[in-house]
């Protein structure tokens, strides 16, 4: 905010300074020597650290005894972390049995206590119980794939209630998909919003016997919204606005729009950023980038006697010696990653901010109202991955693929 003198400007930006300090000390984190002004709160140190690494993880659950349940789909097990014993035992195993997993993906909190396990590799939903003993199961792929009935139930986010919350499935060149809510018990589905998807460019290839075929590709690191969903089953959609804003001509804007059960939307209002040209660095990032969500996700159609029409994996080979400039780059960085909107315990929203190759991780927290309440600041590569009660959970990759998980307590 602007005011009228120098003088209150000087005091304005002592007392956030101050503010920012007592927010970390708080929060058990606290600046950095000689780190760069910064008036949001920052996670310097974790509480604690699990120390054996993870191939990739997404997603984590806080049980109520305090320790955390980790899935694994690289290195395909599901597994119980203890912190206060920097241990864990592995639950259930691998295979297509009834208390196993092939490429175990996801964990939700169910009602009463209970997990949902998204497991890729047998293309269904388990639930366990509040033991986690293995219960009943769900194909995730519904309906026909031949026609539009087709659906592919990847949870990116369960309420309370219990219901799971997916995307649609691409229909040929949509530039938006929808968010659907699905009741498991009773099979009611409906259509919550819609959200916009990365730019395409189509090309034509030619083989080597003159043969010409289209292919349509991904613009990487184009403006996209992001999603998520709080255990009220209020959805929360970062908008890639990506326009200049009226005010400030020379700036770009996105904004936080929550979409109700009853699908009132309460837009939040426009928060201004300045681009980042995309340099090699950027580009080489993007592509680092593959290899922390183990691969990306693939949808594969299913062969042999599975029960579902679409299986779900990830991993396999990365590509050598990659020609970045076969790609159509955009000339800036969006706003946000398109991660999953993560929504913690308090219902804020948090959506995480991109910035220039080798930068600290940075989350805007938005309140329930739309409006951006906070910029929280982690380590270099670190991405926020689930809560619990009074805690935030992120992933450090390290230089070695190894994804280690951090505990840390939530500012508030």
């Amino acid at each position: 905010m602007r005011v009228g003198s120098e003088l209150r400007s000087l005091c304005a930006t002592a007392l956030v300074a101050l503010i920012a300090a007592c927010a970390q000390e708080d929060s058990g984190g606290g600046a950095r020597e000689g780190a760069e002004e910064f008036a949001g709160v920052r996670l310097a140190e974790p509480e604690a650290v699990y120390p054996q690494g993870f191939s990739a993880a997404f997603t984590v659950r806080e049980l109520d005894d305090g320790t955390v349940l980790v899935a694994d789909p690289i290195g395909q097990a599901l597994v119980r972390v203890d912190f206060a014993t920097a241990s864990a035992d592995t639950v259930g195993g691998y295979g297509e049995g009834p208390s196993e997993y092939r490429q175990p993906d996801a964990v939700w909190p169910l009602p009463d206590g209970g997990t949902l396990l998204v497991d890729l590799g047998n293309g269904r939903l388990t639930e366990l119980d509040a033991e986690l003993e293995f219960g009943r199961t769900h194909p995730y792929s519904q309906g026909d794939p031949e026609d539009t009935t087709l659906m592919v139930v990847i949870p990116q986010g369960v309420d309370d209630r219990g219901r799971v919350y997916f995307s649609g499935v691409p229909v040929e060149e949509n530039d938006s998909l929808p968010v659907l809510r699905l009741d498991l018990g009773t099979g009611e589905l409906d259509t919550i919003a819609r959200y916009r998807l990365p730019a395409t460019r189509r090309d034509t290839i030619t083989d080597a016997r003159g043969r010409q075929r289209q292919r349509v590709s991904m613009v990487p690191l184009s403006p996209t919204d992001a999603w998520g969903v709080g255990a009220d089953g209020r959805v929360a959609l970062a908008r890639a606005a990506g326009a200049p804003m009226s005010n400030a001509p020379t700036e770009l804007g996105y904004f936080l729009e929550w979409i109700d059960e009853d699908g009132t939307s309460t837009p939040g209002p426009t928060v201004p950023y300045e681009p980042v040209p995309i340099g090699e660095a950027e580009k080489e990032e993007w592509t680092d980038r593959r290899d922390e969500l183990g691969g990306g996700l693939r949808l594969e159609a299913a062969t042999g006697d599975s029960a579902a029409a679409v299986i779900g994996k990830r991993g396999g080979p990365r590509p050598v010696n990659e020609d970045l400039d076969r790609y159509a780059w955009p000339e800036v960085l969006p706003a946000f990653y398109p991660d999953r909107v993560a929504v913690d315990p308090l219902g804020r929203a948090w959506v995480r901010r991109y910035a220039e190759a080798g930068a600290v991780t940075r989350y805007d927290v938005f309140s329930a109202t739309g409006e951006r309440a906070e910029t929280v600041e982690l380590g270099v590569g670190r991405r926020v991955v689930g809560f619990g009660e009074g805690s935030l959970y992120a992933i450090q990759m390290d230089d070695l693929g190894r994804q280690r998980l951090e505990r840390y307590a939530i500012p508030m």
